[in-house]
C-alpha cells in the first residue's frame, strides 16, 4: 500500500480485468459485424449452379429447370427438328449468332449446343422478358403458317426456331441466351462449364 492508501497492486488487477472484460465484449460486438459481410445463404444459392437431372428427357420434350431467379429451357431435340434448323437462315436476324455475348463458345454453332440433340437456353424473351412458350409439333400455327416449331413470346409475338434463333418481323431483337452449362452422367450443370469453374 502507497502513503495515500491506495493499493496499487490491486488497481493493476482492477485496470487489467477491465480491459480483458472490454477486449472479450469488443470481440463479441465484431464477430456479428464482420460475419455480415459474408453473403447471407440466399445470395449464395442466387449464384451457384443449378444441377438437373436430364436422364428421362424424352426426345421432343422440354423440361423447365430455374438458375439465378429465371427459367431454364431443356430441350431434347428429335433429328427431325435438328434438320430443319439449317433450312431457316433467310427468316431469321441472326442465323449464324453474330451477336457473341448470345452462348458460350462451345454453343457458337447452329444447333447452339454442346451436344446436337440437347438445347439449353434462359426461357426469357430478348425483347422485354416474358417467358416464350414451347412448341415441339411441326405444324402450322396461327401466328405463322411456316411454322417448325421453337419457342413462341405471346406477350408480344417474338418468335424464335429450336435453336433459340429470332425469327425477322420478331419485336426481340437478339437471339434466345444460352447459359453456361456443362453435361455429367446425365446431369446438366447450369451455370458452370470449364471458363467459370
Amino acid at each position: 500500500m502507497s502513503q495515500d492508501g491506495v493499493n496499487n497492486s490491486r488497481r493493476l488487477l482492477l485496470l487489467g480485468s477491465t480491459a480483458a472484460v472490454g477486449a472479450v465484449g469488443a470481440g463479441f460486438v465484431a464477430v456479428p459485424f464482420l460475419a455480415s459481410w459474408n453473403p447471407s445463404e440466399k445470395a449464395k444459392a442466387a449464384g451457384a449452379p443449378a444441377k438437373v437431372d436430364i436422364s428421362k428427357l424424352e426426345p421432343g420434350a422440354m423440361l423447365t429447370a430455374e438458375w439465378r431467379g429465371k427459367p431454364v429451357y431443356v430441350v431434347r431435340r428429335t433429328e427431325e427438328v435438328l434438320g430443319m434448323l439449317e433450312g431457316l437462315a433467310d427468316r431469321l436476324k441472326d442465323p449464324a449468332n453474330g451477336n457473341k455475348d448470345q452462348q458460350p463458345v462451345y454453343a457458337d454453332n447452329l444447333q447452339r449446343s454442346r451436344e446436337p440433340e440437347l438445347l439449353v437456353l434462359l426461357g426469357v424473351c430478348t425483347h422485354l422478358g416474358c417467358a416464350p412458350k414451347f412448341f415441339a409439333e411441326v405444324k402450322p400455327e396461327p401466328f405463322d403458317a411456316d411454322w417448325q416449331g421453337g419457342f413462341f413470346c405471346p406477350c408480344h409475338g417474338s418468335r424464335f426456331d429450336m435453336s433459340g434463333r429470332v425469327f425477322n418481323g420478331s419485336p426481340a431483337g437478339d437471339n434466345l441466351l444460352v447459359p453456361p452449362y456443362m453435361v455429367e452422367d446425365n446431369i446438366l450443370i447450369i451455370g458452370i462449364d470449364e471458363e467459370t469453374a
